[in-house]
């Protein structure tokens, strides 16, 4: 089977001068949508019609599978698909998508491709409250589809009917290029319909048959920001229905946002307004606050993700306890038990079994050992203006608040750092470092009070 997927418009609606198709949905391009939908197919021959911002689009969906056909003038659907046809098997169906239509489920498309077999011709339709805009599928007597008309040129009684044209279809290929060639733009768009292929099918003695999916939303398409709104709402809340299905508590389905895949163990719960984008995966137990954004995260069994707390391409062990306010960047790695508090910063360190930095402290390219306590306003000095430093702390080591690692530095197990020093020379095993300062107290010293204003 070979597929097309339509991609040149340009999106007036939109008003971005990013192409419609690219525009996101779920953290992901529209057109990636239809893309990933399409691969589960396994098709022969994978083509993308672009036109509007083509290199923007090859760009970013390009790869070994994908063609790539070029409409540089937007002529109507028709003329589309005829930019394809020399890059198809025409020994095989071709199916027709939309690069704007991200929803569809790949069930859907296989009862159409099942009604069509290798010889018919399939529409898929959809029965709708409201069909205005849309094109209408008109029956004979019997039931067989006669023809699709559009909106604009349909008459008041086919106005009335509720059945409409999604647009996506599948047809012979064989056949494919001399229908294109017959299709006329005598119509009110003055473009050439992919729709009009239903009557020459007919009329070469090709059987017309439909399928319809099993929710309307899967038909959906963008033109506006509006609508590429409304399907993230019905994204959001099919991910969120998944999600309880499996077990997930969620404190509330509407307001939770996932943008990539989200793989969650049991008794997991989420609390409101979490965001959650490309692969995270989230052991068994694990309780995660209001307000988190996880990015590329694994977070183990019965961890606790308190409040506002960031972690993008970060990984924490077993029960290890996160936040309020604590950011994790990349390269972050947290042992079980460990503790990560309130106003602190971790990026490409490891924190080993136990160790905690509960306040207001920077860890950066560090190796902290296990069972390591790092005082309020600890930083490690890994940037010397040009290049990055290691900070290696051994066991059992306390660092007193206020302290300076300034790397490249070494700090041997059992050591214990005093409060408010700066160190800058390797420590050995089990020694008290501390930079002594002397204190000075002075006798009949007199506060400055404030002048009033005159």
């Amino acid at each position: 089977m070979n597929i097309v997927i339509l991609a040149a418009g340009m999106g007036k609606r939109m008003r971005s001068a990013l192409p419609k198709v690219l525009h996101s949905l779920a953290g992901k391009p529209l057109l990636a949508h239809v893309i990933d939908t399409a691969r589960t197919l396994s098709p022969t021959r994978l083509v993308v019609v672009v036109g509007h911002g083509a290199e923007k689009v090859r760009e970013a969906v390009g790869a070994p599978d994908v063609q790539f056909a070029v409409q540089d003038k937007q002529l109507g659907t028709g003329h589309a698909v005829q930019q394809a046809l020399p890059l198809l098997d025409t020994a095989v169906p071709t199916l027709v998508l939309y690069g704007d239509v991200p929803l569809t489920r790949a069930s859907t498309l296989k009862r159409l491709i099942d009604a069509a077999g290798a010889g018919r011709y399939g529409v898929l339709t959809v029965n709708v409250a409201d069909p205005a805009g849309y094109g209408r599928i008109v029956r004979d007597a019997a039931g067989k589809v006669k023809k699709i008309v559009e909106q604009k040129d349909a008459s008041e009684e086919e106005r009335r009917i509720a059945e409409i044209n999604t647009g996506i279809v599948i047809t012979p290929t064989r056949t494919l290029e001399t229908w294109l060639a017959s299709l006329k733009n005598d119509n009110a768009q003055g473009e050439f319909y992919l729709t009009d292929v239903v009557e020459r099918a007919i009329q070469s003695g090709v059987e017309v048959v439909t399928a319809q999916p099993d929710a309307e939303w899967e038909t959906l398409g963008v033109n506006s920001k509006i609508q590429l709104a409304e399907l993230e709402r019905v994204h959001q809340r099919n991910v969120a229905y998944a999600l309880l299905d499996a077990g997930v508590t969620l404190m509330d389905p509407a307001r939770i946002d996932v943008r990539g895949s989200l793989e969650c163990g049991t008794d997991v719960s989420i609390d409101v307004n979490c965001v959650f984008e490309g692969h995270v995966k989230i052991g068994d137990n694990v309780t995660i606050g209001p307000n988190c954004v996880l990015r590329d995260a694994v977070i183990g069994a019965g961890t606790r993700v308190d409040a506002y707390t960031h972690i993008e391409g970060a990984t924490a062990g077993a029960n290890v306890v996160l936040g309020p306010y604590a950011r994790l960047r990349p390269g972050a790695t947290l042992g079980d038990e460990a503790h990560v508090g309130n106003f602190v910063e971790v990026k490409n360190a490891v924190l080993g079994h136990g160790s905690k930095a509960n306040h207001l402290t920077y860890i950066g390219d560090s190796d902290i050992g296990a069972r390591v306590n790092v005082g309020a306003g600890t930083i490690t000095c890994n940037y010397d203006g040009a290049n990055k430093h290691r900070t290696v702390i051994g066991d059992d080591v306390f660092v007193g608040s206020d302290t300076q690692l300034v790397a490249p530095v070494r700090i041997g197990r059992g050591v214990t750092i005093a409060a408010g020093t700066t160190v800058w020379k390797d420590v050995g095993d089990g020694e008290l470092v501390l930079n002594e300062k002397t204190q000075v107290s002075r006798t009949g010293y007199v506060r400055p009070v404030k002048q009033k204003k005159s």
